[in-house]
């Protein structure tokens, strides 16, 4: 895992921090596991904008992520690392012994010809999934799910991982990307090993354009707007808009927009830092 800085030999490259793409194994996506990927711009079924600075962007097909794991003790091998332009992760392309390939996201580590297996008498190593039950305290994982057989939902993004704390009864203790430590129930699947391209944080874009070449529209600042468009806009001259806050008057900074009464606070034992 690393990471190139371009010499400036356009003002666009200056500042541009690009990955080293040296996990990637090779460039050409398997076929039978892809499929088509419809753009909506930001608007829902009537066509109105529902979400806004999305459009554009350059045209995607989806890869289709095994995020259940449940073809199990069956023995699979990892056939290659690839790109994904779905995700922040790099994703592995496993071929099972009876011959079946599906698409995983690929853990730090994980090398091409790697032996990979999931269910119980899986054994705890980097890329192999397995209940929480069965996986050893303090192991690193990732890819983990919030009921069974839901498939992975938690500590899917580039270089994230949890860590298992404790075991009692039908539930384990969890401590998550955020810094939450939350209960999870024991047969729920997680995958051993933090996600790969952990170096993604550290990329720099270097121009306005790439960010429209992966879909986002320009942003106007709130404080650039009128008091009738934003809470925050308005003022002679370059006045500040006072509190940050969202367009619909919710505060942005340590303002808890949780329920107080979310029937899964209880499996909530310590909240994320602020």
């Amino acid at each position: 895992m690393s990471v190139r800085k371009l010499k400036p030999i356009t003002p666009g490259q200056r500042f541009r921090v690009v990955n080293g793409f040296d996990a990637i194994t090779t460039d050409k996506p398997e076929k039978s596991l892809l499929a088509p990927l419809k753009k909506s711009g930001g608007r829902n079924s009537h066509g109105k904008m529902t979400m806004r600075h999305r459009g554009g962007g350059h045209k995607r097909r989806y890869r289709v992520i095994d995020f259940k794991r449940d073809k199990q003790d069956v023995a699979a091998t990892v056939k290659s690392i690839q790109y994904d332009p779905n995700r922040t992760a790099f994703i592995a392309l496993l071929e099972y012994a009876d011959g079946e390939k599906r698409y995983v996201i690929a853990q730090n580590g994980l090398q091409v010809d790697q032996k990979v297996s999931s269910g119980k008498t899986a054994t705890p190593e980097i890329g192999n999934a397995l209940p929480l039950s069965e996986i050893p305290l303090g192991t690193i994982i990732s890819c983990i799910e919030l009921r069974p057989g839901q498939g992975a939902v938690m500590a899917r993004s580039a270089g994230t991982f949890a860590q298992l704390m404790a075991k009692e009864g039908k539930f384990v203790t969890v401590k998550m990307p955020s810094g939450e430590t939350r209960l999870i129930l024991s047969g729920c699947m997680a995958t051993i090993g933090a996600v790969s391209n952990s170096d993604h944080q550290l990329l720099v874009s270097g121009k306005a354009g790439r960010s429209r070449w992966l879909g986002r529209r320009p942003r106007t600042r709130p404080v650039a707007m009128n008091p009738v468009d934003h809470p925050m806009g308005g003022g002679e001259g370059r006045a500040s808009g006072g509190h940050p806050r969202s367009r619909n008057g919710i505060p942005a900074k340590g303002y808890r927009t949780r329920q107080k009464t979310k029937s899964t606070n209880k499996y909530i034992l310590e909240r994320r830092k602020k």
